[in-house]
């Protein structure tokens, strides 16, 4: 069931205000960052990062797929920093005038994943159209699933895809567990998930990319830490912490 757009904004802002209330003192600043699910590893480590320069500082992360967070923020979610997975989504709270200054920070790749043992036999993307094989792979309207669509369409085959997940970390969930025969997530969230899954690797040119983006929300309620978070991301350190979980470069 499709949850209304005003009801994922007002459970975002109760999940920030009981998560504040709970974790911290008068004292802290709460920096919230909404960054698609991919990031999850590295934001994570870059938020820790960011609070040990920045005293007094707590980044709260919210993750999720790009199109919902997109929603969001669009809606009037207190949101300070969005990352998405693409470069259309972005353009979407651009365009609504909710987002200052986009820029590319990374970029990514698909790899098919298999459970452990392979269990369906799958080597190559094109095992993916026999009826035998389950797939799972990313809703369209999120960037995951807006590159398997290309990817699909580029090399002419059609699989058997049984699921469409609202974001890629669903898609390596089930994928982990054994739920389907195989699934298309980016590289990075299969190394992240690598005593999990079992890449199976596309090649470079039969594959498709994606670009992320990262910009200070237009209502932040802290422009100046927003700013200086998207410098973490942008400068050397991000961008060595991005490289090290197999992000391309922007």
């Amino acid at each position: 069931m499709r949850v209304p757009r005003h009801l994922g904004v007002l459970v975002l802002v109760l999940a920030l205000t009981v998560s504040g209330c709970s974790s911290t003192s008068d004292a802290e600043t709460t920096l919230t960052v909404s960054a698609a699910s991919s990031l999850t590893e590295t934001f994570t480590d870059l938020a820790s990062t960011f609070e040990g320069d920045h005293p007094g500082v707590r980044v709260a992360l919210n993750f999720a797929g790009s199109s919902a967070l997109a929603e969001q923020v669009n809606a009037g979610a207190p949101v300070d920093v969005i990352a998405t997975a693409s470069a259309a989504t972005m353009a979407t709270v651009e365009d609504a005038g909710n987002a200052i200054d986009p820029r590319v920070f990374a970029t990514n790749r698909l790899t098919v994943v298999v459970p452990v043992g392979n269990p369906a036999g799958v080597s190559s993307l094109a095992d993916l159209t026999k009826a035998a094989v389950r797939t799972a792979i990313c809703a369209p309207q999120v960037p995951c699933g807006a590159a398997t669509e290309k990817l699909l369409q580029r090399n002419g085959v059609s699989i058997n895809a049984v699921t469409l997940d609202p974001d890629v970390k669903s898609v390596l969930g089930r994928v982990a567990a054994g739920e389907v025969d195989a699934g298309l997530v980016y590289v990075t969230d299969a190394a992240s998930a690598s005593a999990d899954v079992t890449p199976v690797a596309i090649p470079d040119n039969a594959n498709e990319s994606t670009d992320y983006l990262i910009a200070v929300v237009d209502a932040a309620p802290h422009p100046g830490l927003a700013a200086d978070f998207i410098s973490l991301v942008t400068g050397a350190v991000g961008q060595q912490a991005l490289a090290d979980r197999g992000f391309g470069a922007p």
